[in-house]
């Protein structure tokens, strides 16, 4: 029984790594995709600085910090929904006779929480520059956005496969994020906000450990349901 418990884990993390490679292709081959999330992504912030700094003279730490995470949170959500949404239906039977659904999972979470994680720095960086960067503990600000870049990921990976088997997408996948995305943001605007302020790392601890916990859980939960929606 152990030898086939590892055999059929070797197998997963084989899938994994394949289907990971299709995306990565995949993406290489239509580089519309990652340079539209990038013009999103710019623009979202020029326009920030226009309405904001050249109007008002700068932001505050508050507003500057939640700005950050509201255009990280749209950018997340259109970089993501189109995760199961772009696959066809014969390319989706096809998996579903090659692969297991853990795999299938698996290596869309990785690879969006890879995607996610470049963007959200690049959107740190660009905005730092064009906007300011009040951040004191820069460590502890790039830990709240790898922990949020693997939280969305892996959310809004599990509710895009669930939207994916009704007809309207987008307005599902809406209304499915919010609840979940809500107390997720929650914890990362506090954490990043100590983060700014340069406070001790001590007391950002309990708001890692809740969104580290709240990842596990996300990714567990997926393994384990996502067979039964594959299914359907």
């Amino acid at each position: 029984m152990c030898c086939t418990f590892a055999q059929n884990k070797e197998e997963v993390l084989k899938e994994v790594i394949y289907l990971m490679q299709k995306d990565f292709v995949l993406e290489w081959r239509q580089k519309y995709a990652f340079n539209g999330m990038l013009l999103y992504v710019g623009s979202t912030v020029f326009i920030c600085y226009l309405s904001f700094s050249l109007r008002f003279g700068g932001l505050e730490v508050p507003v500057w910090n939640a700005l950050f995470w509201v255009i990280l949170l749209f950018t997340s959500v259109n970089a993501i929904a189109k995760g199961f949404a772009q696959e066809s239906r014969g390319r989706l039977l096809y998996y579903y006779s090659i692969v297991s659904p853990q795999g299938v999972i698996l290596a869309k979470m990785i690879y969006n929480a890879a995607l996610m994680l470049v963007l959200s720095l690049l959107c740190f960086g660009f905005y730092a520059v064009v906007i300011g960067n009040p951040v004191q503990d820069v460590g502890m600000f790039l830990l709240s956005i790898v922990l949020g870049a693997i939280g969305f990921a892996s959310s809004l990976t599990m509710i895009s496969g669930i939207a994916a088997k009704a007809a309207n997408t987008g307005t599902l996948m809406a209304v499915l994020s919010f609840p979940v995305m809500v107390p997720m943001l929650l914890m990362l605007m506090k954490m990043s906000k100590n983060a700014i302020d340069g406070l001790d790392p001590s007391v950002s601890v309990d708001e890692a450990l809740v969104l580290l916990a709240i990842n596990m859980i996300v990714v567990t939960v997926s393994y384990i349901l996502f067979p039964y929606l594959w299914r359907s």
